[in-house]
C-alpha cells in the first residue's frame, strides 16, 4: 500500500505553549481517528529554531549555515503525518481531517520508495 506525506503549513508557534491545547486536543482526537493509516509523523519545533545548511560549489563546496528557514513567508512548515492509503483519494479523505488544513494548508505527497524490491 503506497505510502503518503501530509506537510501541515500553518502559524509559526510553538504548539507546545499551553494557549494551544485546544487544537492539540483536536490533533489528538485525529490521530485516534486516523490511527490505522499513520504510520509516522511529528510537529516542529518553530523557525527560530532552525538552520539552513547550503553547500557552496556543489558537493565538497565549503558548508554555509544561516539561522531560520529558507524563506521568510506567513506559512511554515510546522509537522507532517505519514499515511498509509489505498490510494490519494484516501489520503486526501485523510489530509482533510487534519486540524492544520483548517487553518492553513496541507500539502499531500506521495513517498518515492527507494531501494530494492
Amino acid at each position: 500500500m503506497p505510502t503518503y506525506i501530509a506537510l501541515i503549513y500553518g502559524e509559526d508557534a510553538d504548539w507546545s505553549d499551553p494557549q494551544f491545547g485546544d487544537v492539540s486536543a483536536e490533533y489528538d482526537a485525529f490521530g485516534e481517528a486516523a490511527g490505522k493509516v499513520i504510520v509516522g509523523g511529528a510537529a516542529l519545533q518553530p523557525t527560530t529554531t532552525a538552520t539552513t545548511v547550503r553547500v557552496k560549489g556543489g558537493k565538497g563546496g565549503d558548508v554555509v549555515t544561516s539561522d531560520g528557514p529558507f524563506a521568510e513567508t506567513k506559512e511554515v512548515l510546522g509537522g507532517y503525518y505519514a499515511l498509509e492509503c489505498a490510494d490519494l483519494d484516501e489520503a486526501i479523505r485523510w489530509a482533510a481531517q487534519i486540524p492544520g488544513a483548517w487553518m492553513g494548508s496541507v500539502e499531500v505527497r506521495p513517498l518515492l520508495e527507494m531501494g530494492p524490491d
